[in-house]
């Protein structure tokens, strides 16, 4: 039997200008109560290495990295099941309120998409012309059909930048 999970509620600085969506944290960022808490997911090496930053270990850290950066997190679901941590075996997911966060916070100028679970579900769920939306590739450790390199999913990444 799959598992019920629930998201964790958004990392939102005073004011962002890019919101990140993942789809639904896997099972140890879950376990942890973390964005993006598997040591093995690319997310945070990658953001550091956009800001030329020094690697943060402390999650507390880490988040007030994003909120100084005009970074907000969340995730696309809101409550699915799944079994184990892949998005493939995500079921009965509903989303969260993306419009309401966006009509909360109207100086987002952009959604990245952290993969394509993340990019589809907000696609067959919301639209939007008040902000951009792209589809980045996935930090996800597990190795996908269409994964690239760490330095490939830097470049992509670069995108945020622009809207910073």
């Amino acid at each position: 039997m799959a598992e019920k999970l629930i998201s964790f509620e958004p990392v939102l600085p005073a004011n962002p200008k890019v919101l990140i969506l993942g789809s639904m944290p896997g099972g140890i960022s879950l376990e942890k109560e973390e964005y993006y808490g598997n040591p093995r997911n690319h997310f945070w090496d990658i953001l550091f290495k956009l800001f030329d930053h020094e690697p943060i270990t402390e999650y507390d850290e880490k988040i007030a990295f994003v909120k100084r950066k005009q970074l907000a997190l969340w995730d696309i679901i809101g409550l699915c099941y799944r079994e184990g941590s892949l998005d493939a075996n995500i079921v009965d997911e509903e989303p969260n309120d993306i419009i309401g966060l966006l009509n909360d916070y109207p100086g987002i100028r952009l959604i990245a998409c952290n993969g394509g679970r993340s990019y589809e579900t907000f696609r067959k769920n919301f639209n939007t012309s008040k902000v951009d939306v792209i589809k980045l590739p996935s930090t996800s450790p597990i190795p996908g059909r269409y994964t690239k390199n760490f330095n490939g999913k830097v470049e992509e990444w670069g995108e945020i930048l622009d809207y910073l």
